[in-house]
Parts: C-alpha cells; sequence; structure tokens
C-alpha cells in the first residue's frame, strides 16, 4: 500500500505542476488547526455566511481535529501570483474584489478538487480537499447562502448549485495556514495594504495555499 500511495503523490504532483501549482507532501499531523482562524472568519471577513465554502457552513475547528486523526498523509499545494495581473497594483483592484480575483479562486479550487476526484478513482476513496477563498462557482448569481434569508445554518446546503465541487476553504475549516505552510518549507506572510484599506494589497505576488488529504 505505501508504494501505491508514493506512486499516486508523485501522479497528483505532476497533475498540480501541469496546472501551474507546486504540491508539497507532508505528514497530516503537520497541518496546524487553531481556534483563532476560525475567530478571523466570523469578525472581520466580508464573506462570513454568503458561500458554501466558509464559516458557519464549513466544518468547525473541532470536526476538521477529528478528521485529520484519520489521515497520515496530505499535500499541500502552492500557487503564485494573480492569474491575468503579474503586477497588480491597489487601485486596479474594485471594491467588490472577490469578482475581480474569479480566475485566482477557480485556479486553485478547480486544481484541488482535480487532484481529490483523481485520486478517489485512483482507488483512495479517502481523498479529500481544502481549498481558499470564498467560493465563486456561481459566476453570475450570489451563491444561495447569501440570497436565503432567515436563519443561517445548515440546512441551506441542500440548495447549494454546485454541491459536487464546493469544498471548505482551509482557513474557513480552522486551518492555519501560516503555520502549516511554514512546516512544509513555505514562508508565509502577510501581505501588506495601501492605508490599511480593505483589500487593496499594495502587490501582486500572492502564494495562495490549498489541501489534499489522501490515505
Amino acid at each position: 500500500m505505501r508504494g501505491r500511495l508514493e506512486e499516486e503523490i508523485e501522479k497528483l504532483s505532476a497533475l498540480a505542476r501541469e496546472r501551474g501549482a507546486e504540491a508539497r507532501q507532508i505528514a497530516a499531523h503537520d497541518v496546524v488547526v487553531a481556534e483563532w482562524v476560525r475567530f478571523k472568519c466570523r469578525f472581520g471577513c466580508k464573506g462570513y455566511g454568503k458561500h458554501m465554502s466558509c464559516p458557519p457552513y464549513a466544518p468547525t475547528p473541532a470536526e476538521t481535529r477529528r478528521l485529520l486523526s484519520e489521515y497520515g498523509t496530505a499535500l499541500l499545494l502552492r500557487f503564485e501570483g494573480v492569474p491575468g495581473h503579474p503586477d497588480l497594483k491597489p487601485d486596479e483592484i474594485p471594491l467588490d474584489f472577490h469578482p475581480f480575483f474569479r480566475d485566482l479562486i477557480l485556479w486553485v479550487n478547480s486544481t484541488v478538487h482535480l487532484l481529490e476526484k483523481t485520486a478517489f478513482y485512483d482507488d483512495f476513496p479517502k481523498a479529500f480537499g481544502f481549498g481558499g477563498y470564498p467560493c465563486i462557482y456561481c459566476e453570475h448569481q450570489h451563491c444561495v447562502a447569501e440570497e436565503h434569508e432567515g436563519i443561517v445554518d445548515e440546512s441551506i446546503r441542500r440548495l447549494c448549485r454546485h454541491m459536487d465541487l464546493v469544498r471548505p476553504t482551509m482557513e474557513g475549516a480552522g486551518i492555519d495556514v501560516f503555520a502549516t505552510a511554514r512546516k512544509a518549507g513555505l514562508d508565509l506572510h502577510v501581505i501588506p495594504c495601501r492605508d490599511l484599506e480593505y483589500g487593496k494589497i499594495v502587490h501582486g505576488k500572492i502564494t495562495s495555499v490549498g489541501l489534499v488529504l489522501i490515505e
């Protein structure tokens, strides 16, 4: 089984490279989960409660810890830059910047989904992926979570238009992306924003991260 797993990791890593990403194998116990991450989603993020990939629909830190305990191996995926915007400046970013980053979000999340799906059909049924950023599969519509009036709870998930594609974000599930990346040898830092203005990053050298669990 170990030989099969190593072969699959090589295959998935090659597939990631074909899509412009780098895959690094890490131990599942090196994925860092922390309560503070979820608080950052609940207080400070404009996407809270508006996307099926994010809290409160994403797994809680406790659920994520329990899930990770069932795995031994993971692939951490690194994506560099913003497609179509190699020299991004703050003035180029609109106030509603979520759609502006659509190509980046799809690049990350579709790659995570492809690797998970590939591993699943290669007879690794436990494969499961975590993406990044609020979901943006609904191109011309708001997520049903944002459209829905009333109580915000798990039951609304049944109305998701892309239930087969949506996976929780790493951060939304309580994963400390910075600490996890550093354990994999990636030195991540917060990108400064112009005058501390929300979303107005000062350069486009963005490193995005995804995760695929495999066993």
